[in-house]
């Protein structure tokens, strides 16, 4: 159980233990039958009313309007439970830029995330994926949801 008493796959937010990705991949190989699902990532605008004026021009995207947003970059479990945010820092106002930022990702890129097996069609990998979905660069740790999206809302 966590600080405000939630029961979660974790207990709290932290970084995942081996054991713990143990529980998410045979969470969602025995639901979905997807063998090293970690869980799925996406990325979310908020605007930030209260912004300075002098960290105003760190945080303001043209395609976004005139208004600062900041980007929280989340990964969730099947439950929904969030076991790891990241906001962006300044500059960072595109869902890439906060990737690369992101220490759950720096790990994974560097190779210091558990190295913790699992197979799939016959083929044994090292760690684990997240599903994602168009945008995000073609990494091994991230699996596209709609390989050939069909429209724009999709890519």
């Amino acid at each position: 159980m966590d600080y405000v008493g939630r029961q979660g796959i974790f207990g709290l937010i932290k970084k995942p233990t081996v054991s713990d990705i143990e529980k998410l991949y045979l969470h969602h190989e025995e639901k979905h039958g997807f063998s090293g699902m970690l869980g799925s990532l996406d990325c979310r605008d908020w605007e930030w009313f209260c912004c300075s004026y002098a960290f105003k021009a760190h945080y303001v995207r043209r395609d976004h309007g005139p208004n600062p947003f900041i980007l929280l970059e989340v990964v969730a479990s099947q439950d929904l439970w969030i076991w790891h945010a990241f906001f962006g820092v300044v500059g960072s106002n595109n869902d890439i830029i906060v990737l690369y930022q992101s220490p759950l990702f720096n790990e994974l890129n560097t190779g210091r995330a558990p190295e913790i097996l699992f197979v799939a069609n016959g083929v044994t990998y090292r760690s684990g994926y997240y599903l994602v979905d168009g945008i995000y660069p073609e990494l091994a740790s991230l699996v596209k949801t709609i390989p050939e999206p069909a429209d724009d809302d999709h890519k």
